[in-house]
């Protein structure tokens, strides 16, 4: 437990800090979720307008520090290369 008033107030600074990245975790997921399931659902539009609204999403995440700029790098092309390939 934290003894004195600064760690008391890093705890509560951390702990926020957690609650606001977990919501954005989460709202990431829930894009990349809904760019699976167009390609799943195999509608080509459909898959590329929800690959339009996930990439800002995920460079978001990245810039406030959630996401690795690599990890969010390679899951906006991996998703990319399988919409292209839906059409093919």
């Amino acid at each position: 437990m934290a003894n004195t008033t600064s760690a008391k107030k890093a705890t509560r600074k951390i702990a926020a800090r957690t609650e606001v990245n977990k919501s954005r975790r989460s709202r990431v997921r829930g894009f990349l979720r809904s760019v699976e399931e167009a390609i799943a659902s195999g509608d080509q539009t459909a898959a590329a307008a929800a690959l339009r609204a996930a990439q800002p999403e995920l460079m978001r995440a990245t810039t406030r520090g959630v996401v690795h700029a690599n990890t969010a790098s390679r899951k906006i092309s991996r998703l990319a290369k399988r919409v292209k390939a839906i059409g093919a």
